[in-house]
């Protein structure tokens, strides 16, 4: 039995859901990747002060979701193509754990902790940078890199007595010749005028996430139902409505193809089914 109008629908959205999916999960665990090994950050994971960072975090939890974001297309877009149940399962059980982890990320990196956090890595690797001398290539190629996005300079904002002053983009202006934002504070003005929105973008995702977990349950119960034995109701005649009194027949429902009868009713009397025959032989009036 084929899928209804509901069933095809759920499909089709599961599919493309799918697509999109593996591209956002093929895109997070590039990232992960690219900035796990890259010359410019992998000494930050090679350093041991570091590697409870907030950066090492974020980039640990960029490789791990988008793994599992790939594991989860597998089952879902296979389940749904080949309307196999017990993949859209698996699918389901994957998708609800992805949707609540989702949302808790979103939660938890809006938070005030999580923004001390990022200054504290902050702080940590101005320190090493300083402490060897601003030697260091690694740390030298990622405070510049930090420093030019947030156009600040430092922790103390100002170049003339600045350590990293290396690092420190060009000044706009006269007075940032003489002070510029520290990057502590741009860092926290940064992420208060974004944390909302990376709530939102997350609890969207969650949102898009959880309708793909109905569009799944919902495929799953239409194809319960289409897989069902389908029942044949077989058309019948009573004794006192037909012309010819010699047959009769009965209506009854059984789980097979196609079922007809016939058979003699000698009387008024109730009649008696035979043994269900392949071809049907409805005499007519």
């Amino acid at each position: 039995m084929a899928l209804d109008k509901c069933g095809r629908v759920c499909k089709y959205t599961l599919i493309i859901f799918n697509l999109i999916f593996a591209l956002v999960g093929f895109a997070f665990l590039g990232l992960g990747l690219w900035l796990r090994f890259s010359d410019g950050t992998r000494g930050i994971f090679e350093t041991e002060a570091l590697n409870s960072s907030a950066f090492v975090m974020a980039v640990t939890v960029l490789i791990a979701l988008g793994s599992v974001m790939l594991i989860v297309v597998v089952f879902g877009e296979y389940g749904a193509c080949n309307e196999k149940r017990c993949a859209l399962l698996v699918f389901s059980v994957l998708l609800f754990i992805l949707t609540v982890a989702v949302v808790a990320v979103g939660v938890v990196g809006s938070s005030n902790k999580d923004r001390q956090n990022i200054v504290e890595f902050y702080t940590s690797l101005y320190t090493l940078y300083v402490a060897g001398g601003g030697t260091d290539r690694v740390f030298d190629v990622i405070l510049t890199f930090i420093h030019s996005m947030l156009h600040c300079c430092g922790v103390t904002g100002v170049p003339l007595v600045e350590l990293a002053k290396e690092t420190c983009p060009a000044p706009d202006g006269f007075f940032e010749q003489i002070k510029m934002d520290s990057c502590p504070d741009a860092i926290l003005s940064v992420f208060d005028s974004i944390s909302q929105l990376m709530l939102g973008i997350f609890i969207g995702t969650g949102v898009l996430l959880f309708t793909a977990l109905v569009c799944s349950i919902i495929l799953i119960r239409k194809l319960r139902l289409s897989n069902l034995p389908a029942q044949c109701i077989i058309l019948t005649q009573s004794a006192p409505v037909l012309a010819n009194p010699q047959h009769g027949f009965i209506a009854t429902s059984y789980p097979y193809p196609v079922v007809s009868t016939s058979y003699p009713v000698p009387t008024q009397s109730s009649p008696v089914v035979s043994t269900p025959l392949p071809v049907a032989n409805i005499p007519l009036a």
